[in-house]
């Protein structure tokens, strides 16, 4: 009697516990639909979203905006001609210039003609209050005057400044969130449909993924409301590349173990349950890592990099969550057939091939101190090419294609040499604006300086240096004010590159080490061992080096492109470790469960690698394409950023993980689990074997 209530439990469990699952989803998408809708609402790109807290560029910039009329539109109209303005071309500017200043309020009136020497541009320095901080009537101000400011006859006509280059960086991130979506969607369709070889199964997945990364916006924008985080196009975007590249990852690795299982149960249900107990540690540890990772950006004092943070750890937690509830429920509800037409079959044994991962691990297993050596001296070849990185990051350059605003300021520099054309902006107490401004105009370096606005105790004076907006020249004037003005603030687009340099380097001493403790604790916990983590960690910050080496040798001489970006080697560090670990997670799990079972320890290290080289190669197949689609976006810091995460975790795929961590294994033998259980010989009077019969071995989703 007891049996049969047991056996009836148990059917009741297995039929009601996916269809609450669902039902549960269903509630949730519910809830959170509303708020996800809200997300774009609080997504800013305004300047003080990317600077550091704390520096003085961004207290400046803050100041200005509670300044009378609000944040300053400053734009310069540029009217040139190669071989020389002519009379009607400075008639032409003057027109529409008059035009401008009839149809919007500018500071000052009408704005003087500035021609260089030359006689081949003529430059107009435009400023207004009339949109206050608002940036949608900005870019609507910057838009106005270019439909006005229109080159007749062969003249040229570009508008650049400040809040020209703000509106032409907004709309490349606008652009963002559209085809980011659609191209990540379609990558990882097409690597799905080839890793599944399924018509059905690879649906499943990325309709999962896509409603974990429906999810995240909700939860994040509900982040936002109660912390007050940072939302950029920037991290936002990253959002949705971790959604889709981790989620796809976990949902390799569940899949492969499930259709293992599915040989071993009869029942779906049953299966789905061994599979979760099987790869469930590795998953929630990687994810965990990940979370750990992102979460340490709440150290850096970059606004941008530390509300990256919170809404990268959304993006993974939400795909975990999705993968590992969401996705069991419905493969358990379609049942085998969704693996047509390769379904495994219950009591079927896999056909034995030679896998790739077979004969690198056979290769490994035979040579594991040559392969190591080898490895480690290649990677660190490639780590050389850092050496060859271009310089930091200008904002000319700072775009795949130059927009308008980034024509004008090339061509001010060549028409203006010497000369400053970049406002620097100073901020100063109100009290002592006099003296302030005497003693910017004595300070070496500097053009010329004005009072500008006057409000809430501060006033705001324009500065124009000698020197052309960044250059060492500048650079210099800048230092000399700051050092000079004690109290005052110093501010300004050249400002701001300075303390992103400044800022960067101080947020790498501080992330890095937090972000390496974090990953050794959640590692040192799941394999219970010090060797095995410190393998793992050394691992991935080698393939971080070679990566950004990769990059020195490919940026400037391949692409073009003419500086790095500051943020780049924190921030893939950051991706690279915590990402990278996950896959040296999935292949030591399993070399654990593995000499947990009694295999001897080159036997394990070889038999983990052959059961998960599969997986483990489509996972990093799919995370690269993944992150590689910001190659294909207009900002060069998210192109640089894209190119070398890929890069390592290919790398770290092919390479590191496959090679490098299991010839270590083999080479230290019981050792790597030191000081755990597992490194001590057992008694052979006491060694018993597996439970149950060893497993046959499948490469699931091989390329």
């Amino acid at each position: 009697m007891r049996a049969a209530e047991t056996t009836t439990t148990r059917t009741g469990r297995r039929r009601v516990v996916p269809w609450a699952v669902l039902g549960l989803w269903i509630a949730v998408i519910a809830i959170v639909g509303p708020f996800a809708a809200k997300l774009a609402d609080v997504q800013h790109d305004k300047v003080t979203d990317y600077l550091p807290a704390s520096a003085d560029s961004t207290r400046a910039a803050k100041i200005e905006d509670k300044l009378p009329g609000g944040e300053t539109t400053e734009m310069v109209l540029v009217y040139h001609r190669d071989g020389g303005l002519s009379a009607a071309d400075r008639k032409t500017a003057a027109r529409q210039v008059a035009e401008i200043t009839r149809e919007h309020e500018l500071i000052g009136g009408a704005p003087r003609g500035i021609p260089s020497k030359d006689g081949t541009t003529l430059m107009y320095p435009v400023a207004s209050n009339e949109p206050g901080a608002n940036e949608e009537q900005r870019d609507k101000l910057v838009n106005d005057v270019r439909e006005v400011a229109q080159g007749e006859g062969g003249l040229s006509v570009d508008v650049g400044g400040t809040s020209a280059l703000a509106t032409d960086s907004g709309a490349v991130y606008d652009a963002l969130g559209g085809p980011l979506l659609y191209t990540t969607v379609a990558v990882v369709a097409v690597l799905l449909i080839l890793i599944y070889r399924s018509p059905v199964l690879w649906l499943v997945p990325l309709v999962v993924a896509g409603i974990a990364d429906y999810m995240s916006m909700g939860v994040a924008y509900g982040v936002n409301q109660a912390f007050g985080t940072t939302v950029s196009g920037q991290s936002s975007g990253v959002m949705t590349i971790l959604v889709f590249g981790a989620g796809t990852d976990y949902a390799l690795l569940l899949v492969s173990r499930y259709r293992e299982e599915l040989r071993r149960f009869e029942r779906p249900y049953e299966a789905m349950v061994a599979a979760l107990r099987g790869c469930g540690a590795a998953v929630l540890a990687s994810s965990g890592t990940v979370a750990a990772g992102l979460l340490c950006l709440l150290a850096a004092d970059l606004n941008s990099s530390r509300g990256m943070g919170p809404l990268g750890t959304v993006g993974v937690l939400c795909a975990l969550i999705a993968m590992m509830t969401l996705l069991p429920a419905i493969l358990v509800v379609v049942g085998r057939r969704v693996f047509w037409p390769l379904v495994p079959v219950f009591g079927s044994t896999p056909k034995q091939r030679r896998s790739l991962f077979s004969a690198m691990g056979s290769s490994a297993g035979r040579r594991p101190l040559t392969v190591l050596a080898s490895g480690a001296v290649l990677l660190g070849a490639l780590a050389l090419g850092s050496l060859n990185l271009p310089g930091p990051l200008k904002q000319e350059d700072s775009f795949v294609d130059k927009p308008e605003a980034v024509v004008a300021m090339e061509t001010l520099a060549k028409s203006y040499p010497g000369q400053g054309s970049q406002p620097i902006d100073v901020i100063t107490p109100r009290g002592r604006a006099d003296e302030t401004l005497a003693t910017v105009r004595g300070t070496p370096g500097v053009g010329s300086a004005e009072k500008g606005r006057t409000g809430d105790g501060w006033t705001e004076i324009s500065v124009f240096a000698k020197s052309a907006p960044q250059s060492a020249g500048e650079t210099a004037t800048i230092k000399s004010l700051r050092d000079e003005l004690k109290g005052s603030y110093v501010g300004g687009d050249s400002a701001q590159q300075i303390d992103l340099e400044v800022t960067n380097a101080r947020d790498t001493k501080i992330v890095v080490p937090l972000v390496l403790v974090f990953v050794m604790l959640i590692l040192i916990g799941l394999l219970r061992s010090l060797v095995a983590p410190l393998l793992l960690v050394v691992a991935v910050v080698a393939v971080w080096g070679a990566s950004l080496g990769i990059g020195g040798l490919v940026f400037e001489p391949l692409l073009g492109l003419k500086g790095t970006d500051p943020g780049l080697g924190l921030l893939s560090f950051v991706f690279l470790v915590a990402l990278g670990v996950d896959y040296g997670i999935f292949l030591m799990h399993r070399m654990r469960e593995e000499s947990l079972a009694g295999a001897e320890p080159t036997a394990a290290a070889l038999t983990a690698l052959r059961t998960t080289g599969g997986v483990i190669a489509s996972a990093g197949l799919v995370l690269a394409a993944t992150f590689a689609v910001l190659t294909n976006m207009g900002l060069v810091q998210l192109v640089q950023l894209g190119f070398v995460i890929a890069v390592g975790v290919l790398l770290d795929t092919f390479l590191v993980r496959t090679y490098l961590v299991t010839s270590a294994s083999v080479a230290l033998r019981r050792k790597v689990w030191w000081p755990g259980v597992l490194s001590r010989e057992p008694d052979p009077a006491e060694r018993t074997g597996p439970s149950e019969p060893p497993r046959q071995a499948e490469t699931v989703g091989a390329p």
